[in-house]
């Protein structure tokens, strides 16, 4: 189906599309809790997101531990609503 979007449509990069679409940014470790998954597999799918240019990540240095953020896009907000309406079409279609 036209519209859907293979680098969002995996469940944890969707669940990452829709938690950060909520909001400006969001620092990984949240990321990581939100999904119930391991460090490496947060930072895996946050990877394929930035590699697609849907997600910028930051490490603001600072005080303390640097802490890794990440926000979408203007290109990965767009991807999403573009899947979500793709997916809304699936559905009303049957």
């Amino acid at each position: 189906m036209s519209g859907l979007n293979e680098v969002i449509h995996a469940p944890n990069r969707l669940r990452i599309c829709a938690f950060l679409s909520t909001v400006d940014q969001a620092e990984f470790g949240v990321i990581r809790d939100m999904l119930g998954v391991a460090d490496s597999v947060a930072s895996k799918q946050l990877k394929v997101l930035e590699d697609a240019g849907y997600v910028a990540l930051a490490k603001p240095t600072g005080r303390g531990r640097v802490k890794t953020w990440a926000s979408l896009t203007p290109a990965g907000r767009a991807a999403y609503r573009e899947h979500v309406a793709a997916l809304q079409a699936l559905i009303a279609a049957e």
